[in-house]
């Protein structure tokens, strides 16, 4: 797909880190970019800067995601693209000090990364497919998820969190096979240890061993990092249904 003035976009969490980032390189490309988050201070302030709009969305509600998606189109004409990172990273062992692992937590953790990432798709898509091919190819539209090495390589205390990215990781396919024929590709992206604003609160020392931990490059990744895939992933319209994961190599340890 063309980046440019025509094409809209929607990025699920782009009010910080990797989503900040990539409706920051979707801008500068020429797309008119919308965010989602609940984060309004940070959310319309990036919002300003690129020019875009913002949306004060829960992609954990039905009807939060609907008015956001109605306000996005009533700006910007029909979404083409979502990017979704949305997500939350709580960590928790399964059992520790004689207690269970909180359901509740486990249940929002699913509810914000797997199912609003689905519930994004699902009302997007619907949309996308009845709008004209943008292309040659016949492409509507393109959905770009965010997974994490964890859905792999989960650590201590990151069942919850590894749960919902693989979830992510094990839909796409599918879901690539339910769009094809109406023109709509999905990727997702499997990012390694990135610095994030969680990781910023890290200590130095601690960001340090991290970054030494990567075989090459050896360095925390960055929000462009991920943009500059996102931008890749829209151009190549032979990407669909795969699952990139974006780590400099890495395979994390037990903790």
């Amino acid at each position: 797909m063309k980046l440019d003035t025509s094409i809209a976009a929607v990025v699920t969490g782009g009010s910080s880190g990797l989503g900040a980032a990539t409706a920051k390189r979707l801008a500068a490309a020429g797309v008119k970019v919308t965010i989602f988050d609940v984060n309004e201070d940070a959310g319309y302030t990036v919002a300003e800067q690129i020019g875009g709009l913002f949306q004060k969305v829960d992609v954990a509600s039905d009807e939060s995601v609907v008015a956001g998606l109605d306000a996005a189109e009533a700006a910007h004409g029909p979404t083409r693209i979502l990017v979704n990172c949305a997500g939350i990273a709580p960590a928790a062992k399964t059992t520790s000090r004689g207690a269970p692992h909180s359901l509740e937590m486990f249940q929002k953790v699913i509810d914000i990364n797997l199912v609003g990432s689905f519930r994004c798709i699902a009302n997007v898509a619907t949309r996308m497919s009845a709008l004209e091919a943008a292309n040659e190819d016949g492409e509507r539209g393109v959905i770009i998820n965010t997974a994490s090495v964890a859905a792999y390589d989960g650590q201590i205390g990151q069942a919850a969190y590894s749960a919902s990215k693989g979830g992510i990781v094990g839909m796409t396919l599918p879901i690539a096979r339910d769009l094809s024929k109406n023109g709509i590709r999905i990727m997702t992206i499997a990012p390694g240890i990135f610095h994030t604003p969680m990781l910023s609160g890290m200590p130095q020392e601690v960001q340090d061993s991290l970054a030494a931990a990567v075989p090459f490059p050896s360095r925390l990744g960055t929000g462009d990092d991920y943009a500059q895939l996102v931008e890749s992933i829209c151009e190549n319209t032979m990407l669909n249904g795969e699952v990139i994961r974006l780590d400099g190599a890495i395979r994390l340890a037990p903790r």
